[in-house]
């Protein structure tokens, strides 16, 4: 059975400029997270919202970064002020991440901005923007695809996985997430 010319990883090669900062800052960014950022204690918002600042990240006033947050590169995200960000989460930040103010990420939720073309040979790369708006709350374990635009006041239920856009002030859940009521 003849499959196609799909993944041939050989072919694989990431744009020159697709994590738009050099490799240098990418793996002092790393080594930095994997350490003081990752093991500072709970406490200490402060702290992290100044390393990630000094890595180019746009953070507001008095947002929550818990230490076990994974960001790839904080260049690319954006997050309004009182926001919460819980333990564990994900920011795969291939491309932008704009979350608002007042805005709750619970634990464990993958913003996912990146994936690859299965269709291509050599397994082309590709970002696309994801936007969380203003008081919003993700609850545990929601998973964001790329090019996805929530709108403001809207939740996310638990394990609820977001393929399509989010209408604002509704409640969504499942996966695919839908709006189920509006959020009053």
């Amino acid at each position: 059975m003849k499959h196609g010319n799909f993944q041939n990883l050989y072919e694989y090669a990431t744009p020159g400029d697709f994590r738009g900062k050099s490799k240098l800052v990418v793996q002092l960014w790393w080594l930095v997270q994997a350490t003081v950022f990752k093991m500072s204690p709970q406490f200490l918002y402060g702290w992290r919202r100044f390393l990630l600042r000094c890595f180019g990240a746009k953070i507001g006033k008095k947002v929550i970064i818990r230490p076990s947050v994974q960001i790839t590169y904080p260049w690319k995200v954006s997050i309004g002020d009182y926001s919460w960000i819980g333990d564990e989460v994900v920011l795969y930040s291939l491309g932008e991440i704009q979350i608002g103010s007042n805005t709750v990420i619970s634990q464990r939720s993958y913003i996912c901005t990146g994936s690859h073309d299965y269709n291509s040979e050599n397994f082309n790369i590709y970002s696309q923007k994801i936007t969380i708006g203003d008081k919003c709350w993700l609850a545990t374990d929601v998973y964001v695809a790329p090019s996805i635009s929530i709108g403001d006041f809207t939740v996310v239920g638990a394990r609820s996985s977001v393929f399509s856009n989010l209408p604002s002030n509704k409640v969504c859940v499942g996966s695919p997430a839908k709006p189920i009521k509006d959020r009053v």
